[in-house]
């Protein structure tokens, strides 16, 4: 396959925080619950640390401060062959499991703030991710505003919501979210622990496990009416690869027509379920071959490729390799909505500022 003409926008790629970003921008008085990263004794790497408990996960030094440099972090980029990110946390993406609303909410606006003027305002090649603050749906309402004003590029939820997102408390924020005309990003493995299993094998069902949350999530989104009070809210799930849309498709229709005469389908809704995801589910992936050839299912915009760089399961520094393989004999008008027509049009790139790279 010829890259050359292809835009390439990666919809999933991470900052690496300070590891003291809360500890240090938070009121005294809340320290105790900054999520933050300790020194381990012995191998000299790192703990995460919330709400004072380690969760026992660390990062390479040296790479992780490269890449708080917005020129560095540009450089790798184009080297990799890709002209555009969609940028989330990473450490920030555990400040759900906080318990503390205070300084939760506290926390979210200190990352929103930095990740804008670290990232979003330096060059238009980065759309980030501004954290909302779940504990309270008022005071998430009032971050959706302000990051929309601010100039972020995305609402980010976790992808298990507390209660549910089938609930009425939401309604609120879902208003809110389509009247700024942000995506939502939901990504793997937030709202929730992320050990289901222990044992042999548990590491890697866990990540299975974990990655089914998204069909969870999408078919309450779908069934409860969300996205048809709302058809203009558009839901990117970050890092749940993307091979179970049609699946969930054929699910949510089979059983919705099998039990709608017993009354056991509330709301019953006007258009199938399969629509609504078509329309408003978008899915993140680094190498899924099991969604592309579901494509004559589910159509180009629900899927969405990424990078996830700088992690170490991502696609850096071969994206470009990756991508020509996994679309090899695709049509190139539905290659260009994955690999970067999509993601341009949800998180608002000005493609005018951008070129194809590589």
């Amino acid at each position: 396959m010829d890259l050359s003409s292809l835009l390439l926008i990666s919809a999933d790629a991470h900052v690496e925080e300070p590891h003291d970003l809360w500890w240090d921008n938070l009121p005294e008085r809340l320290r105790k619950d900054a999520p933050r990263m300790i020194k381990s004794s012995g191998d000299g790497g790192w703990e995460l640390m919330i709400n004072g408990a380690p969760r026992g996960w660390g990062t390479a030094e040296l790479e992780r401060i490269q890449n708080l440099d917005a020129d560095h972090r540009i450089e790798v980029m184009i080297s990799d062959g890709i002209a555009g990110e969609a940028i989330f946390p990473t450490i920030g993406l555990y400040l759900w499991n906080m318990t503390n609303p205070e300084a939760a909410a506290a926390c979210c606006r200190i990352y929103n703030d930095w990740i804008y003027d670290l990232l979003e305002k330096r060059s238009p090649r980065f759309r980030c991710a501004g954290v909302l603050p779940t504990w309270d749906v008022d005071v998430a309402v009032k971050e959706v505003e302000y990051i929309a004003e601010l100039g972020l590029g995305a609402a980010m939820l976790p992808i298990v919501g507390t209660p549910p997102y089938n609930d009425a408390r939401w309604e609120p924020l879902w208003t809110a979210i389509d009247r700024s005309g942000l995506p939502v990003v939901m990504h793997q493995g937030t709202g929730h622990d992320m050990v289901f299993y222990r044992g042999p094998g548990a590491s890697v069902s866990n990540l299975l496990a974990t990655q089914s949350m998204a069909p969870r999530t999408a078919g309450l989104l779908t069934t409860s009416g969300v996205f048809e009070r709302h058809p203009n809210l558009h839901v990117v799930m970050v890092e749940v690869n993307a091979s179970w849309i049609p699946w969930a498709m054929s699910t949510l229709d089979f059983y919705t027509d099998a039990f709608m005469g017993y009354g056991w389908v509330k709301p019953e809704l006007p258009r199938k379920a399969s629509e609504y995801l078509i329309r408003n589910i978008h899915a993140t992936f680094q190498d899924d071959q099991a969604a592309i050839n579901g494509l004559p299912l589910t159509g180009p915009t629900p899927l969405l490729w990424g990078s996830d760089y700088p992690h170490d399961e991502g696609t850096f520094p071969h994206s470009r390799d990756v991508v020509r393989r996994l679309f090899d004999g695709v049509p190139t008008e539905d290659v260009k909505k994955m690999v970067g027509g999509t993601a341009a049009e949800l998180f608002n790139f000005d493609l005018s500022q951008l070129a194809p790279v590589g």
